[in-house]
């Protein structure tokens, strides 16, 4: 997973799941300032109010939601939400994707969301999921099964996708606890994933150091899973 890479900006260096690095700093949209507003015309509409110091603060909580997996976090982003999107996938994708990092897109998606992406990530929109860095499943559609997506190569591990997945909650699903690197003891998480989802993850922790990383969202709420996260149900 890698930080959007834009103009002018300090060297990338790997940091578990995430690497830091380069945030955006172009000119800020001007007119209203739109927060966790969704909107439906098809015309791009703003990204971060702040280019740099919203995809800082966003990168940074990211940061720390790979360090302690199943930690929920809160992310009220400054950027108009398109149609489909929720707050926090919408923020996530704005920091971390970019021209390098081929994105997939349930095909029902909105035409707003598409041109908002298109236009603030520059991402290359894949028709398969397994061709995609980035897997972004907003709250109604149908995730890929995670063999479906790309863990990755034994010489290049790290360049697997990471999945962005809306979820219904993340209190009230199905309890399980998670243990591994990051986590003193164990943590429980309690999100409505997917029926299966977790039997799936188990087989994704299976194949470390190849496998997929993990962002559940949840309107402005959301937490990580890492592929070295082990869930017991």
């Amino acid at each position: 997973m890698q930080p959007q890479r834009q103009p002018q900006t300090s060297p990338a260096v790997q940091t578990g799941a995430v690497q830091t690095g380069a945030v955006q700093t172009g000119a800020v949209h001007t007119g209203a300032v739109h927060t966790g507003v969704v909107h439906t015309s098809a015309v791009p509409l703003p990204g971060f109010t702040d280019p740099v110091a919203d995809a800082q603060q966003a990168f940074r909580l990211a940061l720390q939601a790979m360090a302690a997996p199943g930690r929920v976090h809160t992310l009220e982003p400054t950027c108009a939400v398109p149609a489909g999107f929720a707050p926090a996938l919408t923020a996530l994708l704005l920091t971390l994707a970019d021209t390098d990092t081929p994105l997939w897109l349930p095909p029902d998606s909105s035409a707003q969301a598409l041109a908002f992406v298109r236009f603030h990530c520059a991402s290359p929109l894949v028709d398969l999921p397994l061709a995609a860095r980035f897997v972004a499943v907003p709250a109604g559609a149908r995730a890929p099964a995670l063999t479906d997506l790309d863990a990755g190569q034994p010489d290049y591990p790290d360049r697997s996708a990471t999945l962005i997945l809306e979820v219904e909650s993340l209190e009230q699903g199905q309890a399980v606890t998670l243990r591994g690197p990051g986590i003193r003891d164990t943590q429980t998480l309690r999100a409505a994933v997917p029926e299966g989802f977790w039997r799936e993850w188990r087989h994704n922790h299976a194949r470390f150091p190849l496998g997929v990383d993990l962002f559940l969202t949840c309107g402005a709420r959301f937490c990580a899973l890492p592929r070295t996260a082990i869930v017991e149900e």
